[in-house]
């Protein structure tokens, strides 16, 4: 816990960015709106194997890059992210700034699944102003690259940015990251760093935490989130009820075992900021999904 306390209190800001004008920059989809769009997308990590079987990135970068741009979003949370495709990232979505680093480096495993895939931010450079941001992993030892705790599967991080409309001139945080896929003590613990991390901003300081949590709703996991006065888009939209499964294992509608999964992909909400709509994007081209996980959309006001 000391090390923990140590982290919370010497958590340092990236240095500022200079703001472009609009004049210089492209305008976005939602600059002449007071809302925004944010979406949480895991695109599955890019892995030869799936090649193999005809779902690899190669073969789905162009549907996840068109899937994602046709829903005009104003800031995207990505997870699963190598640097191959946060470079088809930046290439497509010219007009948005990728914040965030891009695996495999810092890592013990630098190839293939054990690789540490990372969980970088796109936002739009019309309509933010980056302040600051950061990224640490979600251990006991959140400041040692690839550091792992409580018998996490592998090395897990999240990535930050504080933003400022530029049409509201309003602050905002967003926090997207990817908790693991076992060991549900290490679930519990990484979201209760990230919960208490975030705490330190006032009740009132508007923040987005995105991400795939690996949990279904009703899970003890998010017990902490919930109880740090974090809100879940889709449950305030649609009632506290089970929304659906999210990850799909490249089937798409076609789950068989999906109804017996749930949802496990999330965005929250915190401070003075309230969802407008929200929506499970299940989107194909051609029968081909973007991604094994369906990806989630959600509009927000900042009151």
């Amino acid at each position: 816990m000391n090390g923990r306390r140590k982290f919370l209190k010497n958590l340092a800001s990236l240095a500022a960015i200079p703001a472009l004008s609009l004049k210089e920059l492209k305008i976005g989809t939602h600059v002449a709106e007071k809302s925004f769009r944010v979406m949480s997308c895991n695109i599955r990590v890019a892995l030869d194997e799936d090649e193999k079987k005809g779902v690899g990135w190669s073969s789905r970068k162009n549907i996840c890059l068109k899937i994602i741009e046709s829903k005009k979003p104003d800031i995207i949370c990505l997870q699963e992210v190598l640097r191959v495709q946060a470079d088809d990232f930046r290439k497509h979505f010219s007009s948005y700034q990728l914040f965030g680093f891009d695996g495999p480096e810092m890592d013990v495993h630098p190839t293939g699944y054990h690789g540490i895939a990372k969980n970088p931010i796109l936002y739009s450079k019309a309509r933010y102003e980056l302040l600051s941001g950061g990224a640490y992993w979600l251990s006991e030892t959140p400041l040692i690259a690839g550091s792992k705790s409580w018998d996490t599967a592998r090395a897990r991080n999240m990535c930050w940015v504080r933003l400022k409309d530029k049409i509201s001139g309003k602050q905002l945080r967003v926090v997207n990251l990817h908790l693991d896929h076992v060991s549900a003590q290490a679930k519990t613990e990484q979201l209760k760093l990230v919960v208490e991390e975030s705490a330190q901003y006032l009740p009132e300081f508007n923040q987005i935490m995105a991400g795939d949590f690996n949990s279904r709703y009703q899970s003890k996991v998010l017990e902490s989130a919930r109880k740090g006065g974090w809100k879940e888009s889709y449950e305030t939209i649609h009632g506290e009820k089970e929304a659906g499964f999210t990850a799909h294992e490249f089937q798409g509608l076609n789950y068989e075992k999906g109804p017996s999964k749930g949802r496990i992909d999330y965005i929250w909400y915190r401070g003075k900021i309230k969802p407008l709509a929200t929506t499970i994007v299940k989107d194909h081209i051609n029968g081909k999904y973007p991604s094994d996980h369906f990806f989630l959309q959600s509009d927000f006001i900042m009151e």
